[in-house]
């Protein structure tokens, strides 16, 4: 079975966060998919498949479980397909996923790069009730590097994750992840991840600086970069740190050597947040499974 090795969030092969794409899905079971996850060994890896309610279908799966939604994995199955002449480079599409119908945009930047922009749910934010003490040392910090300026809160778009304001990018560099612990802090949520964040960054054209650690039932430890917190990190900013519409770029992967970037766009409509993100994604190599 042919597997394509994708970068997404990423210009350049081997940075940003790498997915595995498999299309023409159709004959594959779920125990077959999680097998073909398990053995590529990338923290998610994509499935296309034909919809009755869609233009298409997505799956997501990690080596240890399905996920309802994955940004890097959309950005990379639609990537493939473009590269394949699929889809156009100028498209709009609607993609089913376990989190809802979510509308993919495609277009052209100056250079011929297809831009990749994918809706979210609307999102969802929950106080976060557990120590803040603890939740700092199950990631390597002190209760001192948290910034209590701003709330931890539980935040989704379609996937749960912990955000946690952090005052410095210097304590993001020593940051050490104790996954298996998770679900003992995260009692009201138990699968969620954790996505700390700053406000200062490395590069002076990004808003937010981020790391994903993902939750012990994935089979992963840290995501390099990831389309689904950074909308939640959008959601946050316009909700807890300057409200209103915005266009911010998330950095995430710089201390693990995946560097990348994510635009998220926030709009208001009616009483609703509407959240999206936009990426590129980049082939890197076919695999065989």
């Amino acid at each position: 079975m042919k597997v394509y090795h994708y970068d997404a969030f990423s210009e350049v092969p081997n940075m940003g966060n790498p997915a595995g794409v498999v299309l023409d899905a159709d004959g594959l079971t779920t125990e077959e998919m999680q097998e073909v996850a398990q053995k590529v060994g990338f923290n998610e890896t994509a499935f296309a498949l034909t919809s009755d309610v869609a233009d298409i279908q997505l799956r997501y799966f990690t080596p240890g479980h399905e996920m309802n939604l994955c940004g890097h994995g959309t950005m990379a199955a639609i990537g493939a397909l473009i590269d394949r002449e699929l889809l156009s480079k100028d498209a709009e599409i609607r993609v089913e996923t376990k989190a809802g119908i979510l509308t993919v945009k495609i277009a052209q930047d100056l250079v011929g790069r297809a831009m990749i922009t994918m809706q979210q749910a609307a999102p969802i934010f929950e106080a976060f009730s557990g120590s803040t003490a603890a939740l700092a040392e199950v990631i390597g910090l002190t209760e001192q590097d948290i910034d209590k300026t701003m709330p931890i809160v539980y935040g989704s778009t379609g996937i749960w994750t912990v955000i946690v304001p952090v005052k410095t990018l210097t304590a993001f560099q020593k940051m050490k992840p104790n996954n298996a612990s998770f679900p003992e802090i995260l009692t009201e949520k138990p699968r969620a991840s954790i996505h700390p964040f700053c406000l200062e960054t490395i590069d002076p054209a990004a808003d937010m600086h981020g790391r994903h650690f993902s939750s012990p039932f994935s089979g992963t430890i840290e995501d390099p970069v990831t389309g689904t917190a950074s909308g939640v990190m959008g959601a946050y900013f316009a909700t807890y740190i300057k409200q209103g519409e915005a266009d911010l770029m998330v950095e995430q992967g710089l201390e693990i050597g995946r560097d990348g970037r994510v635009i998220v766009h926030i709009r208001k409509q009616a009483s609703e947040m509407k959240v999206a993100i936009t990426g590129t994604a980049i082939f890197v190599k076919e695999l065989e499974v």
